[in-house]
């Protein structure tokens, strides 16, 4: 079994990512490598993996999705009660990876993560699905629960007392937003001489742009 895990081979032979083809600016060019993965129908390609250190010193990492990005960062939603909740509240350094197999291409951000404003909370939560409301509103994340029954006697409850009533976003329950320090672009290349450009910033405004070794 291990030698067979071990001969798993893919070569990577779809695009190059050189310097004269690149933006200046890590957002816009992170908008258009998405813009091409939701054109490539990459599943889910919002998905993305975000690391957390605990209170010990420890990463911690889920896959999580992207709910929007601008020239201030990148933004996600959760229980601000949660274990990555916890551990943001006491270490706001983060990193998030993007992974488009379908495209052979990887985008890894490092950076600080800050709450956004009840009102861009509440914005979002009022789009999500009723069902997706519900859950933030049980669901006590992260911590133990008897059994699957439990969860469903408790959504159960909730629907009923709700009735056609708009639901209200708890106020555990919100956004976060992610400043970035580093972007790095990584596409896969033959031979695994991959492409890696990674953008520098002490500000997220002024950025320095440098090819690394694969």
């Amino acid at each position: 079994m291990q030698d067979e895990i071990a001969k798993i081979r893919k070569d990577y032979k779809k695009f190059q990512l050189i310097e004269s083809n690149i933006d200046s600016n890590p957002y816009k060019q992170f908008g258009k490598w998405l813009n091409e993965a939701i054109a490539a129908q990459v599943e889910d390609p919002t998905a993305m993996c975000l690391a957390t250190i605990s209170t010990k010193g420890f990463p911690s990492a889920r896959i999580v999705l992207l709910k929007g990005f601008d020239e201030k960062g990148f933004y996600f939603f959760t229980n601000y009660e949660s274990r990555k909740g916890n551990h943001i509240n006491k270490n706001p350094n983060v990193a998030l990876v993007f992974f488009w197999k379908e495209l052979e291409r990887q985008v890894r951000i490092e950076g600080e993560v800050v709450k956004v404003s009840s009102k861009e909370s509440d914005a979002y939560f009022a789009l999500r699905p009723f069902e997706s409301q519900v859950s933030a509103c049980i669901s006590e994340q992260s911590t133990t629960i008897p059994d699957r029954n439990y969860l469903e006697m408790l959504h159960q409850l909730f629907v009923k007392k709700q009735g056609d009533k708009p639901v209200k976003r708890p106020e555990n329950w919100g956004g976060y937003r992610v400043i970035p320090r580093r972007i790095e672009f990584w596409q896969g290349r033959e031979n695994r001489l991959h492409d890696r450009i990674k953008y520098c910033s002490r500000d997220a405004k002024i950025w320095k742009i440098k090819r690394i070794a694969p």
